[in-house]
């Protein structure tokens, strides 16, 4: 499959993921709104997931997956899928051992994680009622993540993409079927949390068994310990935790500051960060998960200017999609949160503190996307230990910021210190990358991505010209009733993605007919 349809076929369904991740947090504002019960929620849901993102999708996608086409490749495939096997059995092993010391030391976890809640009564404690019962997930979804990860492998991108949907999905119903019977709301939504993530095993079970694959597990742990393969595997897999789990760390320090800035603060980083993952996680991941194997290939192929060719297309992906992405979500954050967030206790004071974040964590987006597409060059080559420095780097950058920044700024300043870090990690890939003669941005990519900046910018003005329009007939559109509101929302997103259409094809950047000509190639691997 091509680099642009694997990209293209990951992205559309995280896309989906996103859209029922929308509805998802539309409920939760509207049954738990911006306070103490949903900031103790927050950091009950980010624990697992950051941990998730750190053992699972992060550090071992990174290093599991191009051992795995090699495998493939090199060896017989059953001898691959045999490889992950073990692989899964030593990882569910300790992962198992890790949740049941974390479920005993969930207390000090909890107020490491939110110092700021433990001179707010009954908050502690009900964030610690809450991570305990959606801990478990972390184990249900690194299984999830290995079961992606060999479908991944073997070219299948769609069913490990639609896999989030489940959680979404499962979150909404639990208003239905856990939270009449919970202490609160947040506590049947937490046991719906749990729940999604053994359904995902299930999910993706079905789908390995129509490739043939079928995991045996094996308990022979300490055997297993010894084998080369599995010993290779997971040195690799310890420097890139935090190598390919920088987004998240930073996430855990924002967490840990904000929760310091007062009551509502967590909430309103998480409204924000959840409306930039949509085109971080449609763009980002979809590049990152479908450049690793390709560049994989190529480079275990010899094939080291196909290799190149592959970076550059990524970088020239990631740019096309996230820097007007950014530019929009900059001049429509206000509108995006008022129709998606505000309603039930979700009020106007969160949505301007929201709206405020959005803006902040969207200026960095590109810089994400970027990282997302050059950081698969040092892991396809089996180089985990170079990203780890970089991100020792990014954590400092992001821990200093946000001391810095978060008393003028409050959670305002804890997302700008989020996009500074970014956009030093990608200097850093930059850099590193051109060093080691891994790869050049040649000046025509250069020209080129100025080219997009340039027309989002005019975008930007478009769609703000057009609010202001909006405001001097309607006096303040956004209180509109959700129809006539919805329509105008709507119109203002034709009119950039238009705007940028035009501009784009007139300055030779991009032509929308050579989008709908690769997204029609089916094969080939210099599309």
């Amino acid at each position: 499959m091509s680099l642009f349809k694997s990209i293209a076929t990951f992205g559309s369904f995280t896309l989906l993921s996103r859209i029922t991740g929308f509805f998802r947090d539309m409920v939760l504002a509207n049954f738990l709104g911006a306070g103490m019960i949903s900031d103790a929620f927050f950091v009950a849901f980010k624990l697992p997931n950051l941990f998730r993102s750190l053992f699972a999708e992060g550090a071992f996608t990174s290093a599991f997956v191009p051992m795995l086409s090699h495998k493939l490749v090199t060896d017989s495939k059953q001898d691959a899928i045999d490889f992950a096997a073990r692989a899964i059995s030593v990882l569910a092993f300790f992962l198992s051992l890790f949740v049941i010391i974390m479920e005993v030391l969930m207390p000090i976890v909890v107020q490491i994680l939110a110092p700021g809640f433990i001179d707010d009564h009954g908050k502690i404690e009900l964030a610690t009622e809450l991570s305990r019962i959606t801990f478990p997930f972390l184990l249900f979804i690194s299984i999830v993540s290995f079961q992606s990860g060999i479908l991944n492998a073997l070219g299948k991108f769609a069913a490990p993409a639609a896999a989030p949907v489940i959680l979404n999905v499962m979150m909404i119903l639990s208003v239905f079927i856990f939270v009449p019977f919970g202490s609160t709301p947040a506590h049947g939504i937490a046991i719906g949390v749990t729940v999604a993530g053994f359904l995902e095993i299930l999910w993706l079970m079905f789908f390995l068994h129509r490739q043939q694959v079928y995991l045996k597990p094996d308990f022979k742990i300490l055997s297993l310990l010894k084998d080369s393969s599995i010993r290779t595997l997971f040195k690799r897999i310890a420097p890139g935790v935090l190598g390919a789990g920088v987004y998240q760390i930073n996430m855990v320090v924002d967490t840990i500051l904000v929760s310091l800035v007062g009551t509502g603060a967590i909430s309103w980083l998480y409204y924000a960060n959840r409306l930039q993952q949509l085109p971080l996680g449609v763009v980002g991941a979809a590049i990152g998960v479908a450049v690793l194997p390709i560049l994989s290939h190529h480079l275990k192929a010899g094939e080291v200017d196909e290799a190149g060719r592959v970076q550059n297309k990524a970088w020239e992906y990631g740019a096309l999609l996230s820097i007007p992405a950014a530019v929009a979500l900059i001049f429509l954050a206000k509108p995006t949160i008022n129709i998606l967030f505000q309603h039930g206790k979700f009020g106007s004071f969160q949505t301007d503190m929201t709206a405020q974040a959005v803006i902040a964590y969207a200026i960095g987006l590109p810089a994400y996307v970027l990282v997302k597409a050059l950081a698969p060059n040092f892991f396809a080559r089996g180089d985990t230990k170079t990203p780890v420095k970089y991100s020792i780097v990014v954590l400092l950058t992001n821990l200093c910021f946000s001391v810095i920044l978060m008393k003028p700024f409050g959670h305002v300043g804890i997302a700008l210190a989020t996009t500074i870090a970014a956009f030093v990690s990608l200097g850093q890939y930059i850099r590193g990358l051109k060093k080691r003669g891994f790869w050049t941005c040649p000046k025509e990519l250069v020209i080129q991505t100025t080219k997009i900046l340039a027309c989002s910018i005019v975008m930007g003005i478009i769609i703000d010209f057009g609010e202001i329009l909006l405001n001097m007939h309607y006096g303040n559109w956004l209180n509109l009733s959700i129809f006539p509101k919805l329509c105008w929302f709507s119109l203002l997103c034709i009119l950039g993605v238009a705007t940028f259409a035009i501009t784009a094809k007139l300055s030779g950047t991009f032509d929308i007919r050579e989008l709908i000509k690769m997204l029609g190639k089916r094969s080939g691997k210099n599309a």
